[in-house]
């Protein structure tokens, strides 16, 4: 895969969707064991919590042992956390905003009280959105949508390069976005991004329409009117 700067536009997705067809979707919901940094009411979806750094692997709070289930995603709308934390169990998880889009984490069900048009606008193109899938190899994302989407992840660049690139899926694509066994080796990157919060290559960050980084306006991912942090479990 290239590592040039010009990448960040044009990345060509590794492979075709990998095969994530044959898990069953409707049992995926929501779980009480799940840990959130807040408590928040499941009848309403939560409350919004301001956070501009996002979560962190720190504050997942996971207990020793606790396999439960093998990553956590949260919904970012800008620098506000929108909704609970959503523990993910089964091998694959759809991501949409509208039913019936799909069986899993519906993010039209979270409240939310953003009024900028731009948000708006963005939550409006989300559509079937995404589908995160454990694979023997790794977790990969697949965008279901209709638009581009954005991921940052350590384990797709150098983990010597001084700033972790942005790399652009398009529709019907997806990509390798997490590699275990590379996570567990790397060390921390000197991105200016993650310099204030604990961090060990066990997260990646999506933004779903608009991207973020070094060829775009927005330079961080909590200017993005709608993204998505996903933490997963080291063990």
């Amino acid at each position: 895969m290239a590592r040039h700067l010009f990448s960040l536009t044009f990345l060509i997705p590794e492979s075709p969707p990998p095969p994530y067809s044959r898990y069953p979707m409707d049992f995926l919901k929501p779980t009480a064991d799940c840990p959130d940094a807040v408590p928040s009411s499941a009848e309403t979806g939560g409350t919004n919590y301001l956070a501009p750094g996002g979560l962190s692997d720190s504050q997942l709070l996971l207990e020793p042992g606790d396999r439960s289930h093998w990553c956590v995603v949260a919904y970012w709308e800008e620098k506000t956390r929108v909704g609970r934390l959503y523990c993910v169990q089964e091998p694959s998880l759809d991501i949409f905003y509208d039913l019936p889009q799909g069986n899993g984490f519906c993010l039209g069900q979270l409240n939310s009280d953003n009024k900028s048009q731009l948000v708006q606008k963005v939550r409006s193109k989300i559509g079937c959105g995404i589908q995160l899938t454990r694979e023997v190899d790794g977790v990969w994302v697949y965008n279901r949508s209709s638009y581009p989407i954005f991921i940052k992840s350590a384990t797709l660049d150098n983990p010597d390069s001084r700033t972790l690139l942005v790399h652009k899926v398009f529709p019907g694509f997806s990509i390798k976005a997490f590699d275990y066994e590379k996570a567990y080796s790397l060390q921390r990157p000197n991105d200016h991004e993650f310099m204030q919060q604990p961090w060990t290559g066990f997260t990646v960050q999506i933004s779903f329409v608009k991207g973020w980084g070094q060829c775009y306006t927005r330079q961080f991912i909590s200017s993005c009117p709608c993204w998505l942090e996903v933490i997963f479990n080291s063990r």
